[in-house]
């Protein structure tokens, strides 16, 4: 007669890091002296990137959110030394209260509703056609499509510029001789021509991050799903979107990021025609209320309010883009 154990058996806890001894376990102990090496190593390589990140953000964050603080006085009829007075949040409540910032937060709005789908969706149907293998030499397209991106915004402004102003340009004389009279610097037309600047510049280099991203795709997915007999329209959708979900995400992020900093295009066709004031941007605000008004608490207060609003925009994409993944992978 056999006699069973019922005991309950448990596996083997997994090895703790800090308790390996040694190269055969894979990690070095705590007090080691070649982890101390390791951890030195990394701090080297890596304090470029913090001392580069505090130069450029930590220390100007640091300084617009104690200048949002305080005011400028001047004394002396003008003549003495501006003077630095405490305010607490009256530069805050200032800029919530100035209907000219909360326009162009509306304006900013509407520009992401209209912008960010067009250039997301373009940029994916451009990269899927790359990697289809429907268009040939996708090196020469590749590239083509990324010079825009190349060309420093304010150069490109200037010629959209030239290709808007009235008389001398020659797609508005074209479109005379059809009789049909649109004027890209109008009041109705202004943002919908910044729009197609910020497209054509930015499409490219959108379309590059999908196409590379497409062809991380394994072979053997693909191939598995055409024996199922998909077609390219299903392997597009169901098998290739999916895959590319970080890659989307991020070009979201990038297209949200420029749009909420929108300040190069409208501030040089502000020159060209009344319908884009001063304050048509928050960034453009920002910039009139330090360089035109010499408020610079004012200033600093608006663009501490867009740099939060620019990360919290951020962090709940990213929250919502993986909640959204841990759906799809249950």
């Amino acid at each position: 007669m056999s006699v069973t154990d019922h005991r309950p058996t448990t596996a083997p806890a997994p090895p703790d890091p800090s308790r390996s001894t040694g190269p055969a376990g894979g990690h070095l102990p705590a007090g080691s002296p070649g982890r101390r090496q390791k951890l030195r190593a990394s701090g080297m390589l890596m304090a470029p990137f913090f001392l580069l990140m505090a130069g450029v953000f930590v220390a100007p964050l640091a300084m617009a959110l104690y200048m949002s603080f305080f005011s400028q006085d001047n004394t002396g009829l003008g003549f003495g030394a501006p003077e630095q007075t405490f305010v607490g949040l009256r530069s805050y409540v200032a800029v919530f209260s100035d209907p000219t910032f909360m326009g162009s937060l509306g304006l900013i709005l509407l520009f992401c509703v209209v912008y960010i789908p067009v250039v997301a969706v373009g940029a994916l149907l451009l990269a899927l056609l790359l990697d289809s293998g429907i268009s040939r030499l996708r090196s020469v397209i590749q590239l083509g499509l990324f010079l825009p991106h190349a060309v420093p915004g304010i150069i490109a402004a200037i010629i959209w510029l030239y290709l808007y102003t009235p008389g001398i340009s020659p797609v508005t004389e074209a479109l005379s001789r059809l009789d049909l009279e649109i004027n890209f610097l109008g009041v109705n037309m202004v943002v919908p021509s910044i729009i197609n600047i910020a497209v054509w510049s930015s499409l490219g280099y959108f379309s590059v991050i999908f196409y590379a991203a497409l062809q991380a795709v394994p072979g053997e997915v693909l191939e598995a799903a055409r024996m199922d007999g998909a077609g390219p329209v299903r392997i597009a959708t169901l098998v290739k979107l999916p895959m590319i979900t970080s890659s989307l995400v991020m070009v979201l992020l990038f297209a949200m990021i420029w749009t909420l900093q929108l300040f190069t295009e409208p501030m040089l066709l502000s020159q060209s025609t009344p319908a884009i004031n001063s304050r048509f941007s928050p960034s453009m605000y920002i910039y009139d209320a330090a360089f035109t008004r010499n408020n610079y608490g004012l200033a600093a207060a608006a663009a501490v309010v867009l740099m939060v609003a620019t990360m919290a925009l951020s962090f709940g994409l990213t929250k919502l883009s993986n909640r959204l993944q841990r759906q799809e992978g249950r």
